[in-house]
């Protein structure tokens, strides 16, 4: 397959260039590329004016270009200083040239942390902090490395609107510095907020490089995908009295005994779509994975319509119908190494058609993902191929057109949509409206905040572990609900008619009517405590 085929991007030093387009149009490909993860078979790489080969990242760091990727690389039990000076460790002198030289590399970071803005706290575990600050950590290990020019793989995926806000001003910031950004998102309207110019690629070739002021929003979408930008705002009533998923007091442990999920209760009826807002580590993951039963609880229940399936294992509800989109695609969600008619029949393997009388059927699992390809728009050659040979967003289509197959009656999604271009994202948000109407009922937990509002009959913030606060989606913003996740903004207790367990407290019918995220009466308690170089000239090509 070729991924790349005559794609040309020229970046100016000091400035913001930003890459669009759809899935499996080549974007990651042409950044592992300059990264040094890939060898281009045909064209050149300069830098400062000057050819290059990179064989390896290592090559590229040494020509000072540095990649944040999408999904973060830190380990979680060591400090940041630790992290950020992992494989470039200043050495002490004498006999102890084997020890690491903390004062010296505390120096250094203090030094780019002071040039750049970057807020920091070397002496903190990278377990502790937020995602907002763990990105800082990554942008960091790269500078620290004396890159000039940064890779940023969707960096906005999974932050707030608040922490949007402090990245973009951090870019501004290094570009004023005269460093050069290669900013990858399918977000177009952040896209035409933070970049100073923008190349289009689509299928696997450069359409052009326009600068924000040139083009809106709708117009980019074109250029990328040949349609208007999508909108997952629904005005539907489709919420039955029928409910479908009751959570009863549910408490979660990690493996390591530590509390992740506190006393977690809510319903979810047929035909509704219950969204839960928070920023990633919260306590999200482990109560998807409590409801899926891939995790235990600790205390409470879990009821399929008004069946206690608490102690089911995973195999048996989803066989009682229910569907499951993973967060991490890779570690829960495909097998890299096997063909995609093969992922079709992942966590289906017992029932129609991927089984008969106990039997896989590859036939008709084979014709059944041919037709997930072609309605989800799925970009490979065959369903013969290996599905780590797909981008990312095309993996993840294909996980969620396996998982709306066979009519289910709920579906668990984590991120449905995290890293799938406009066209998909537009697919997608269609075939959860239309499942909806049939009666579908969805727990759905993004990152995603415009798509939390604009799909979510109903949402829930979750902080440390607890639901703190409810909001309406007809009326709540962005910045209300990003402020809510981020325990930022007081919320007010206001009565609740669709929870698992009604309340009693008189002081929880104290609301104010302007309230827009506000605090469930279910859930009164709180939540738990618990060498850079020199500028160069803006303009130049970098």
């Amino acid at each position: 397959m070729v991924a790349n085929r005559d794609v040309s991007i020229r970046v100016r030093r000091g400035s913001v260039h930003a890459v669009v387009g759809e899935n499996g149009a080549g974007k990651s490909t042409l950044m592992k590329t300059l990264y040094g993860m890939h060898r281009p078979d045909s064209g050149t790489i300069l830098v400062d004016g000057a050819e290059v080969t990179l064989h390896s990242p290592s090559d590229a760091i040494a020509r000072g270009i540095g990649m944040v990727h999408q999904h973060f690389k830190l380990a979680e039990n060591l400090t940041v200083l630790e992290n950020v000076v992992l494989g470039a460790e200043p050495r002490q002198r004498g006999w102890r040239r084997f020890l690491l030289d903390s004062r010296r590399a505390r120096a250094r970071i203090d030094e780019i942390a002071t040039r750049y803005g970057l807020d920091i706290r070397p002496g903190a575990y990278v377990r502790d902090l937020g995602i907002g600050e763990r990105q800082r950590v990554e942008i960091l290990k790269v500078l620290y490395r004396g890159a000039r020019t940064l890779i940023l793989d969707e960096p906005t995926a999974v932050l707030v609107p608040q922490e949007v806000t402090e990245l973009f001003g951090a870019l501004r910031d290094l570009v004023d510095e005269g460093l050069s950004i290669i900013f990858i998102s399918h977000k177009l309207d952040e896209v035409l907020t933070v970049a100073d110019d923008i190349t289009v690629i689509r299928r696997g070739t450069t359409v052009g490089t326009v600068r924000p002021a040139e083009v809106t929003t709708r117009q980019l979408a074109e250029l990328m995908v040949g349609s208007e930008l999508p909108s997952p705002e629904t005005s539907e009533d489709t919420v039955t009295d029928e409910v479908a998923l009751t959570v009863e007091g549910l408490t979660v442990d990690t493996e390591d005994g530590r509390r992740a999920v506190t006393d977690v209760s809510f319903i979810v009826r047929r035909g509704e779509i219950l969204g839960i807002a928070g920023v990633e580590g919260n306590g999200q993951a482990e109560l998807i994975e409590a409801v899926m039963g891939i995790r235990p609880a600790a205390a409470g229940r879990v009821l399929l319509g008004g069946t206690d399936v608490t102690a089911w294992p995973t195999r048996r509800r989803r066989e009682a119908g229910v569907a499951y989109v993973p967060e991490d695609r890779i570690r829960s969600g495909i097998l890299v190494d096997f063909p995609l008619w093969e992922n079709r029949v992942l966590g289906h393997q017992t029932q129609p058609p991927c089984s008969r009388a106990g039997l896989l059927t590859p036939s008709p699992a084979r014709a059944d993902t041919r037709r997930i390809v072609a309605e989800y728009d799925v970009r490979t050659p065959s369903v013969e191929v290996a599905a780590g040979a797909l981008s990312g967003g095309n993996q993840q289509k294909l996980i969620v057109g396996r998982e709306m197959r066979g009519s289910p009656t709920l579906l668990v999604a984590a991120h449905p949509t995290r890293g799938v271009d406009v066209g998909a994202q537009a697919a997608i948000w269609d075939q959860l409206r239309a499942a909806r109407r049939e009666g579908l009922a969805v727990l759905l937990v993004s990152a995603d905040l415009d798509e939390l509002i604009g799909l979510s009959d109903t949402l829930r913030v979750i902080l440390r572990g607890r639901i703190v606060a409810e909001a309406d989606p007809g009326s709540v913003t962005p910045e209300d609900l990003g402020s809510a996740m981020s325990g930022m903004s007081g919320v007010t207790a206001t009565p609740t008619t669709d929870t698992a367990t009604p309340t009693t407290d008189s002081a929880a019918t104290d609301t104010t009517a302007t309230d827009t995220v506000t605090a469930p009466a279910t859930d009164t308690a709180g939540p738990d405590t618990g060498d850079a170089g020199s500028a160069a000239e803006p303009g130049e090509e970098r």
